[in-house]
């Protein structure tokens, strides 16, 4: 499967501030938790990115489960980043003796400057589902730096048959940002934070979060 392209709001200097005042007020990440089941527009109405997952571990009844994940430059072909995860058993029995059941559940990236001034972006992911066939799966990928959005991605897998094992790319069109954001960007790792939200049938079923350094170091 291959998925061409993900929606995406963002912009540069003022029109990214713009996107991110637009959406703020819409639904607060206190509203959502207090929801029976957060859908997609749910999600679309934050204005920042959330201090908590909004929703748990066990809520993935779905066993979806991601196994491997590569990042890389279009244009060029160039590898940016590639990780491959241990067997679930080996992850489990690792989060159990660190004790953080959310420790699957975040990633730091390390890229160069250079990736800031990027256009479009290769994102394969494979992963594997449980007994339950899945319909609708999608995710909202939503980035910001501090509190401003910088570019909300919106993607569908599609329908996975149970007990499968899934690979697709997702192109991911970046925003040109002003210089002097990129240069904050650079002097403040870790600033730049992106929540990836998924959902079966407009059910929020699993919660990621990531952050991002662009000084080229730890």
């Amino acid at each position: 499967m291959k998925v061409k392209k993900g929606g995406s709001a963002a912009a540069n200097g003022a029109a990214g501030a713009g996107a991110a005042t637009a959406t703020a007020g819409l639904c607060s990440e206190d509203e959502l938790l207090r929801k029976a089941a957060i859908s997609p527009e749910d999600v679309l109405g934050l204005g920042k990115i959330t201090s908590d997952y909004l929703c748990t571990p066990e809520e993935n009844v779905y066993k979806i489960d991601f196994t491997r994940f590569k990042i890389r430059d279009m244009e060029s072909g160039t590898v940016l980043f590639e990780i491959t995860k241990p067997p679930a058993s080996e992850r489990e029995r690792s989060e159990k003796k660190e004790g953080d059941p959310n420790a699957g559940r975040f990633v730091r990236y390390q890229f160069t400057p250079a990736f800031l001034r990027l256009r479009q972006v290769g994102a394969t992911v494979e992963f594997t589902v449980g007994e339950k066939p899945i319909s609708n799966f999608r995710m909202i990928e939503r980035h910001y730096f501090r509190d401003q959005l910088l570019k909300s991605f919106d993607f569908q897998f599609g329908f996975c048959i149970p007990t499968s094992k899934n690979s697709c790319e997702h192109i991911y069109e970046f925003p040109q940002l002003s210089e002097d954001l990129i240069q904050e960007m650079i002097l403040h790792p870790y600033e730049t934070q992106s929540d990836s939200f998924y959902f079966v049938d407009n059910k929020l079923v699993m919660h990621n979060k990531a952050d991002y350094s662009y000084s080229g170091g730890p």
